[in-house]
């Protein structure tokens, strides 16, 4: 933690936890276990129940706290507390030490996603005299930014307790405007594996750059055509699924036959769409390439491995926790987004799932992040107001 944060001072303003939380450098490829230490404590204070859950990786976990009565229904109210990295950025200042100007609240995670996970936080005092009727549910998740895996592996431990909330609100920056729907991702690499020789005999090898080149083809030809006869998803921006080749390398030097060459991909899929599916076809597409590549050589052949799976959001418009939340915030209309979220999994795991939060997504992950306080004092009243509305009789759907 940054020195300026004094461990023997319980922070309880919105802002005050937030500076807590950005001292963590809870970059995806470190541990959470320091972070999430932290909160459990901090709710400890107030004497909240929680749980804990983990992935494979030493030192990450999730955090499950339960206010009001300890069974499942109610709300949950989600957010992850790893961000990106830093490493060739450049900020004005030191990027885990929050500071405020004119308004912003600079610090890496701010807007992505710890202003959330520190209003969460701060409402607690109040959840405890409103969740009488119904649990409030708080999710604190790793590895959103990379994997989403913290919150498969919450609601696996969620779903063995029998403790899956009746809705769950995941605040990610979204200005606090509904979002309904988002698309879905799904990111493959795929292992070209050849057989190295001179290039002036390269009868005697397999070369591997050659047979990536089928596969981009393959992957350039299903990109068009989703755009020309896809799926129409009305909302997102493209209104279709997308794929694409996004990295690409191999061979050692130009006059050898390369030996190996991987190429990493992904579908961005409309809801409606099975990127999975997508995947089975192109497998199957390069098989007779595979097939050629095993005959030359044993050794020889295409492998693959899927990197993320992120599942589609689609929560109908007519749906209870849509009226509610556009209710709540004022909003006319709700939002579609072309990014991936945890809600997904969440709506797979059988909770109905909105995305709301605050600040702006296009502030995300940059130099200098920021968040205004104006959309964390927003935030604050709009977790009470929901959180009320929700638990109070017939607030939810069943």
């Amino acid at each position: 933690m940054s020195a300026d944060v004094d461990p023997d001072r319980t922070p309880r303003t919105t802002p005050e936890i937030l500076r807590a939380l950005v001292a963590f450098d809870t970059t995806s490829d470190r541990p959470t276990a320091s972070i999430i230490d932290w909160i459990e404590d901090h709710l400890a204070t107030s004497g909240v129940r929680c749980s804990r859950s983990h992935g494979p990786e030493d030192g990450k976990w999730n955090l499950h706290a339960i206010i009001g009565p300890d069974r499942a229904g109610g709300i949950a109210f989600s957010g992850h507390v790893d961000c990106v990295t830093v490493a060739g950025q450049d900020w004005t200042s030191d990027p885990f030490t929050l500071r405020e100007e004119s308004g912003r609240l600079y610090g890496r995670g701010s807007a992505d996603m710890k202003g959330f996970v520190a209003a969460m936080l701060a409402a607690v005092p109040d959840f405890q005299t409103i969740a009488t009727q119904a649990p409030i549910h708080l999710f604190f998740t790793f590895d959103e930014e990379v994997t989403c895996d913290g919150a498969r592996h919450l609601m696996t431990d969620v779903q063995a307790r029998d403790r899956l909330p009746s809705v769950c609100i995941v605040g990610e920056p979204t200005m606090l405007q509904p979002v309904i729907a988002h698309k879905g991702r799904l990111a493959a690499r795929l292992t070209f594996r050849g057989r190295s020789a001179h290039s002036s005999t390269p009868d005697g090898g397999v070369n591997a750059i050659h047979a990536m080149g089928r596969a981009i083809v393959a992957i350039e030809n299903s990109a068009a055509r989703f755009a020309t006869a896809g799926r129409r998803a009305e909302g997102f921006k493209p209104p279709y699924t997308t794929t694409q080749a996004g990295l690409a390398s191999g061979g050692q030097v130009l006059n050898i036959v390369p030996e190996r060459a991987t190429l990493e991909i992904e579908w961005r899929t409309v809801p409606g769409d099975d990127a999975h599916a997508e995947l089975t076809a192109l497998l199957e597409e390069l098989a007779p390439v595979d097939a050629a590549m095993r005959h030359a050589h044993p050794e020889c052949g295409i492998d693959h491995e899927v990197m993320c799976d992120l599942p589609p959001l689609a929560l109908p418009e007519t749906y209870a926790l849509t009226d509610l939340i556009r209710q709540v915030t004022g909003a006319n209309r709700t939002g579609h987004v072309s990014y991936g979220t945890e809600a997904g999994i969440y709506q797979r795991a059988g909770v109905p799932t909105i995305v709301c939060g605050p600040g702006d997504i296009a502030q995300a992950h940059k130099p200098d992040e920021w968040i205004a306080r104006s959309q964390l004092d927003a935030c604050d009243a709009f977790l009470r107001t929901v959180a009320t509305r929700a638990c109070c009789a017939g607030g939810l759907p069943a």
